[in-house]
């Protein structure tokens, strides 16, 4: 009888963790993401001899102006601080690189940030303020930590090191990836699915070397792109 017992628990043990992993996305077919491609509502982005994209400013926002899916991956090179720094709205100044999903605007948006210091971590959250769709409303207010089902610490980061940090959303489900390693898993929650938009990118206070790919759309026609403002002020 206890080894019946035994059994069972260890079965139900076994499925539970099986439930705990979601099943694998379907393939991706990824496309390059060049800086013609890219609307940069703050800061800049640059280009180098080799095409790949460059940061080196305080504040960077952007996102992508063709259709794609709810998949972006970003190999980049950390190579230390920006030259100028500046503090985030709450005050706190923080050097970090990070990946947006579903980015309706500035105020209604998903956040996947790989924080650089002053604590390595990965952390997603969903910004959203439903009737308000400038920074100068919304400013940085809206936020929320999404709770991890799966979570693996991320590398700490050093000047001159290279990483890739890749994301993906199907439905409220989302996972992300660091050096192909599976870091983050779980769900946004239905506020995040109330908006869409496109994906994009966000940097605080670093200098970057990047290459950026998303998962393609089924509707890639060439004249098909986002409206960009460039400039327009996404602060937060």
């Amino acid at each position: 009888m206890k080894c019946a017992t035994y059994v069972i628990f260890v079965t139900s043990l076994a499925l539970l963790s099986l439930a705990s992993h979601a099943a694998p996305r379907p393939s991706i077919k990824w496309i390059a993401i060049p800086h013609s491609q890219l609307c940069v509502t703050e800061g800049s982005i640059a280009e180098d001899s080799d095409q790949r994209l460059t940061v080196d400013v305080t504040k960077m926002r952007a996102f992508v102006t063709v259709p794609t899916t709810q998949d972006i991956e970003a190999k980049f090179t950390y190579r230390g601080r920006s030259k100028t720094e500046t503090s985030l709205g709450s005050g706190a100044i923080r050097r970090q690189f990070g990946l947006k999903l579903r980015a309706q605007d500035p105020c209604n948006l998903v956040y996947a940030m790989w924080r650089f210091e002053p604590k390595a971590e990965l952390v997603v959250s969903v910004k959203s303020n439903p009737s308000q769709h400038t920074s100068a409303e919304c400013g940085n207010r809206g936020y929320e930590n999404v709770k991890p089902t799966r979570y693996l610490h991320v590398p700490p980061m050093s000047p001159g090191s290279t990483h890739k940090l890749r994301a993906g959303m199907d439905g409220e489900h989302l996972q992300v990836s660091a050096d192909d390693n599976l870091v983050w898993e779980g769900l946004v929650g239905s506020l995040a699915m109330s908006f869409y938009g496109p994906v994009g990118i966000r940097s605080d206070n670093v200098k970057l070397e990047f290459e950026l790919r998303a998962g393609q759309s089924g509707d890639m026609r060439p004249d098909h792109q986002l409206a960009c403002k460039p400039g327009s002020g996404e602060s937060e």
